[in-house]
């Protein structure tokens, strides 16, 4: 499975979370160890997001899926 695959499938574990709190979090593209990522709903405008995105969504998918080294919201 490539790295990409294995993004996608970290995230889909991780977005009923997300929804439970009225947001959700959608795959854009992975370049040079960067997951770029769309943030949507409750989520898009929240004072938590760079927390969920850092200490959360970052920490697990840099566990998770060699090579990823950070994660940003576009």
């Amino acid at each position: 499975m490539d790295q990409i695959e294995n993004i996608k499938k970290v995230l889909q574990k991780l977005r009923p979370y997300l929804q439970r709190d009225g947001g959700d979090i959608e795959f854009v593209k992975f370049e040079e160890g960067i997951v770029y990522v769309q943030m949507h709903g409750a989520c898009a405008g929240c004072t938590m997001l760079d927390s969920t995105l850092k200490d959360g969504v970052e920490q697990i998918l840099v566990e998770e899926v060699p090579g990823v080294l950070e994660v940003r919201a576009i």
